[in-house]
Protein backbone atom coordinates (compact mmCIF):
# COMPACT_ATOMS: atom_id res chain seq x y z
CA UNK A 1 0.00 0.00 0.00
CA UNK A 2 1.21 3.53 -0.60
CA UNK A 3 -0.36 4.84 2.17
CA UNK A 4 2.04 7.23 4.28
CA UNK A 5 0.66 5.78 7.78
CA UNK A 6 1.61 2.03 6.13
CA UNK A 7 5.07 3.16 4.89
CA UNK A 8 6.03 5.16 8.04
CA UNK A 9 4.86 1.77 9.91
CA UNK A 10 7.03 -0.43 7.57
CA UNK A 11 10.24 1.86 8.54
CA UNK A 12 10.13 2.97 4.89
CA UNK A 13 10.19 6.71 5.83
CA UNK A 14 10.97 8.54 8.98
CA UNK A 15 8.65 9.57 11.34
CA UNK A 16 8.89 11.18 14.54
CA UNK A 17 7.54 8.33 17.37
CA UNK A 18 5.92 9.12 20.45
CA UNK A 19 5.48 5.59 21.24
CA UNK A 20 4.87 1.97 19.58
CA UNK A 21 3.84 -1.47 20.25
CA UNK A 22 2.24 -4.05 18.42
CA UNK A 23 -0.76 -2.72 17.26
CA UNK A 24 -0.34 1.13 17.52
CA UNK A 25 2.28 3.68 16.89
CA UNK A 26 1.81 7.37 18.20
CA UNK A 27 3.78 10.01 16.28
CA UNK A 28 4.29 13.79 16.51
CA UNK A 29 2.39 15.20 13.74
CA UNK A 30 4.69 17.20 11.39
CA UNK A 31 2.10 20.34 10.99
CA UNK A 32 1.39 20.61 14.81
CA UNK A 33 -2.00 22.96 15.39
CA UNK A 34 -0.83 23.06 19.02
CA UNK A 35 2.51 23.17 21.20
CA UNK A 36 1.81 19.18 21.52
CA UNK A 37 0.10 17.41 18.98
CA UNK A 38 0.30 13.93 18.23
CA UNK A 39 -1.46 10.89 16.60
CA UNK A 40 -2.45 7.59 17.77
CA UNK A 41 -2.46 5.63 14.70
CA UNK A 42 -3.25 1.29 14.81
CA UNK A 43 -0.82 -0.24 12.59
CA UNK A 44 -3.33 -2.40 10.97
CA UNK A 45 -4.92 0.09 7.97
CA UNK A 46 -8.37 0.99 8.23
CA UNK A 47 -9.51 3.50 6.03
CA UNK A 48 -11.62 5.57 8.38
CA UNK A 49 -13.61 5.42 11.33
CA UNK A 50 -16.40 4.71 9.42
CA UNK A 51 -15.04 1.34 8.55
CA UNK A 52 -14.54 0.25 11.78
CA UNK A 53 -16.11 -3.29 12.47
CA UNK A 54 -16.24 -5.16 15.64
CA UNK A 55 -13.45 -6.92 15.43
CA UNK A 56 -11.53 -3.49 15.92
CA UNK A 57 -12.95 -3.09 19.35
CA UNK A 58 -10.10 -4.01 20.94
CA UNK A 59 -7.14 -1.84 19.07
CA UNK A 60 -9.99 1.22 19.54
CA UNK A 61 -10.07 0.49 22.99
CA UNK A 62 -6.68 0.62 23.84
CA UNK A 63 -6.52 3.82 21.47
CA UNK A 64 -8.97 5.66 23.99
CA UNK A 65 -6.71 4.10 26.69
CA UNK A 66 -3.69 5.03 25.62
CA UNK A 67 -4.20 8.75 24.36
CA UNK A 68 -4.54 9.97 28.11
CA UNK A 69 -1.29 7.83 29.49
CA UNK A 70 0.62 9.84 26.41
CA UNK A 71 -0.65 13.07 26.61
CA UNK A 72 0.24 13.29 30.68
CA UNK A 73 3.58 12.27 29.31
CA UNK A 74 3.81 14.81 27.17
CA UNK A 75 2.80 17.61 30.00
CA UNK A 76 -1.04 17.66 29.01
CA UNK A 77 -2.07 16.98 32.72
CA UNK A 78 -4.72 19.54 32.53
CA UNK A 79 -6.91 18.84 29.75
CA UNK A 80 -6.43 18.05 25.40
CA UNK A 81 -8.73 17.34 22.92
CA UNK A 82 -9.50 14.48 20.51
CA UNK A 83 -9.98 14.67 17.01
CA UNK A 84 -10.94 11.51 14.97
CA UNK A 85 -11.97 13.04 11.19
CA UNK A 86 -13.58 10.73 8.96
CA UNK A 87 -13.87 10.50 5.60
CA UNK A 88 -13.19 13.75 3.63
CA UNK A 89 -16.42 15.92 4.64
CA UNK A 90 -15.15 14.93 7.95
CA UNK A 91 -11.60 16.67 6.75
CA UNK A 92 -9.75 13.32 6.81
CA UNK A 93 -6.77 13.90 4.89
CA UNK A 94 -4.92 10.52 5.34
CA UNK A 95 -7.11 7.90 4.60
CA UNK A 96 -5.46 5.34 7.74
CA UNK A 97 -7.85 5.63 11.16
CA UNK A 98 -6.12 8.16 13.36
CA UNK A 99 -6.74 10.07 16.46
CA UNK A 100 -5.06 13.54 16.82
CA UNK A 101 -4.26 14.29 20.42
CA UNK A 102 -3.78 18.13 20.91
CA UNK A 103 -3.12 20.12 23.69
CA UNK A 104 -0.11 22.38 25.65
CA UNK A 105 -2.30 26.11 25.53
CA UNK A 106 -3.98 27.52 28.90
CA UNK A 107 -6.99 26.97 26.85
CA UNK A 108 -8.15 25.69 22.95
CA UNK A 109 -10.08 27.70 20.92
CA UNK A 110 -13.67 25.94 20.37
CA UNK A 111 -13.12 23.27 18.06
CA UNK A 112 -16.12 24.60 15.60
CA UNK A 113 -18.12 27.86 15.34
CA UNK A 114 -21.69 27.53 15.71
CA UNK A 115 -24.08 28.43 12.45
Amino acid sequence: MNCIFCRIIRGEIPGKKLYEDDDLIALHDIHPVAPVHFMLIPKLHIESLAQAEDAHQAVLGKMMVLAPKLAKNEGLSEGFRTIINTGRVGGQEVMHLHMHVIGGKDRLPPMLVRI
